[in-house]
């Protein structure tokens, strides 16, 4: 029996999964986020999380190693051939053979595809946009953080509630709904109080209270705040100059374009009215059709149909 593994590492989280000659799953397992941007030590750190995992995986499956004919991972913060250079040489000191890494942008393209040629928008954590076209030429855009104007992810819509309150309570620019259902929230009875909260994004349990924030956001969307719509309308405006400047870049061929959404903010949040306006955005911007799913599978299916298409 021939094994291959998929391994998706996120900047939270990475899972790895085990499949046999028939794509069905034989084990996984969850590690902690393989981002080599969020560790002191860097490459050193992710490596040896993506090592501990891959063990991890094997002897769940109570499997040699060496069963495993391929590994294809998709792994966050590997955006420039230097890093993947660094990535690949920590593996294969480790003692990892046969395998292959991609920006885990592209991974949703496999998993979520039914053509295998599409772009791909993830809002989790961060943002990114990957595509595969149609000749099999890949582009990724996004993922740099501010650097590449990243909007929509989590971490910037609890950063943008928090600056939009800021503003209100602070500088009296604008009134907010957000304001009165933050302080609600989290008990706040000054504005005092609500600048202290800034220190929870550093606390332990931040993505707790990040989350909270954006469930709040969403909200007060729906509720018609003013505020809060336009930050949906940056985050559609800039979903839609990504996926069009694929479109126009890339060569689609067939009568739609695929758009596979993924991520948190796309798949698990209210943000129909978030999607909606993008969609709207992109339709004024392309003549091009698009076909868009959401990502209901994990991620990390799609590196098991990316070996079945190129790697066996």
């Amino acid at each position: 029996m021939n094994y291959y593994m998929g391994i998706d590492g996120g900047g939270t989280k990475t899972e790895f999964a085990l499949f046999d000659d028939e794509k069905r799953l034989v084990a996984s397992v969850k590690g902690a986020g393989s981002n080599h941007e969020n560790y002191e030590r860097a490459f050193d750190e992710a490596a040896e999380i993506l090592w501990q995992g891959i063990n991890r995986l094997v002897c769940e499956a109570g499997i040699n190693l060496n069963d495993v004919k391929f590994t294809l991972m998709g792994l966050a913060g590997i955006d420039h051939e230097f890093q993947y250079d660094i990535m690949c040489d920590k593996l294969k000191a480790s003692g990892l053979k046969d395998f292959e890494i991609f920006n885990d942008g592209f991974i949703v393209v496999k998993a979520g595809s039914q053509t295998g040629a599409a772009i791909g928008y993830n809002c989790g954590t961060g943002t990114c946009c990957n595509s595969i076209d149609s000749t099999g030429k890949m582009l990724q855009l996004a993922g740099l953080s501010e650097f590449s104007g990243d909007v929509g992810n989590g971490h910037w819509i609890a950063i943008t509630v928090y600056k939009l309150i800021y503003d209100e309570v602070y500088l009296g620019i604008h009134k907010t709904l957000l304001t009165e259902m933050v302080f609600e929230k989290f008990n706040l009875s000054s504005r005092e109080e609500f600048l202290g909260m800034v220190s929870e994004f550093e606390e332990e349990d931040a993505d707790k209270v990040i989350r909270e924030l954006i469930d709040i956001f969403f909200a007060a969307a729906k509720q018609g705040d003013t505020v809060a719509l336009n930050a949906i309308d940056e985050m559609a405006q800039r979903g839609a100059q990504l996926i069009t400047a694929h479109a126009n870049q890339l060569t689609f061929t067939g009568d739609y374009i695929e758009v596979v959404l993924s991520g948190s903010i796309h798949t698990k949040l209210p943000s129909d009215i978030y999607i909606e306006l993008m969609k709207k955005k992109i339709s004024e911007s392309s003549d091009r059709e698009f076909k868009y799913i959401i990502l209901t599978q994990p991620p990390v299916i799609g590196c098991i149909n990316w070996i079945f298409q190129n790697y066996r």
